[in-house]
């Protein structure tokens, strides 16, 4: 089945150049209407976002240029409503505006901490809330988190980033339950791409490999009309996996037994994964808990 956005209108952050560039030229190129997000000066479009604009609308496609602070509530209201007035209404939003400020914890000062979370988790709730009453208004809306490896395997020197990503895939985790009846569907992309947050940490035949453009498809199909929800995809190099939060059976002990020197000692048994279950919800798997320990 052929994956088309004509008719839809899509917000991507961070769209001026690598991945969020990739990503625009993408669903402009399967018809949908492009707002291109990138940081300029004094809230104007910076000139690549501007350039990304242009590039789509000479191949025949429509785009607009903005230039808001994802993590500024009052810019991205602007945001919304200049999307709104060029093109009617907000079917896709592609969070993906990012900054890096590696260093390890101890040398991290908590304004580099701040600044992290500020523009990657509290700029994707900023955004995410303020389109989010307006697709659940038209009950249909697809929304994705660029989350990271980072965040959910660990990497060194990342502490600000790597909880800013896992911050993401707890807040897709709620929305994807709070907008199920409405059908805004919400999911986390993990890229692995040669980007500007990249090029020096990487030789160049793995940039080569990198080419952001084999990122896009996941990113595609995650906002595509009959995309999952609550899926945590990784895309990098023309390889695509999904990763799963799944939770061993465990034990159920008597009350006798509930020491830590029982855990310790059968901790094999409850770590054990051979039955693991993927947990849908909090509260699933408080009732899993109490059904056991009621039979």
């Amino acid at each position: 089945m052929s994956i088309d956005f004509t008719g839809r209108v899509a917000i991507v952050t961070g769209a001026a150049r690598g991945l969020g560039r990739s990503h625009a030229l993408g669903l402009a190129a399967r018809g949908a209407s492009v707002v291109i997000n990138d940081l300029g000066p004094n809230g104007e479009p910076s000139e690549s976002a501007l350039g990304v604009a242009a590039e789509i609308k000479a191949a025949g496609g429509k785009a607009i240029a903005n230039g808001a602070d994802v993590a500024d509530e009052t810019a991205v209201a602007k945001l919304v409503e200049e999307a709104l007035g060029a093109f009617g209404k907000i079917d896709i939003l592609v969070n993906n505006a990012g900054i890096l400020r590696d260093k390890s914890f101890s040398k991290m000062s908590l304004d580099e901490w701040d600044l992290i979370v500020r523009v990657h988790l509290r700029g994707t709730a900023v955004c995410t809330k303020a389109v989010w009453d307006h697709m659940r208004a038209q009950n249909y809306g697809r929304i994705v988190f660029t989350s990271s490896a980072s965040g959910i395997y660990g990497n060194f020197g990342q502490a600000n980033y790597g909880a800013a990503k896992a911050g993401m895939v707890g807040l897709m985790n709620v929305l994807t339950q709070e907008g199920a009846k409405n059908d805004v569907r919400v999911n986390c992309l993990v890229p692995s791409a040669a980007t500007a947050m990249t090029h020096d940490l990487l030789p160049p035949q793995a940039l080569e490999l990198l080419d952001p453009k084999w990122v896009t498809p996941a990113l595609l199909y995650l906002v595509s009309e009959n995309a999952p929800s609550r899926l945590i995809m990784s895309a990098g190099a023309g390889n695509y996996a999904v990763t799963k939060l799944l939770e061993s059976e465990g034990l159920i002990l008597p009350e006798a037994d509930r020491t830590p020197e029982v855990i310790a000692a059968r901790f094999a048994e409850i770590a054990d994964m051979s039955h693991a279950e993927e947990v849908t919800g909090a509260l699933a798997q408080t009732q899993r808990f109490v059904g056991r320990a009621m039979s």
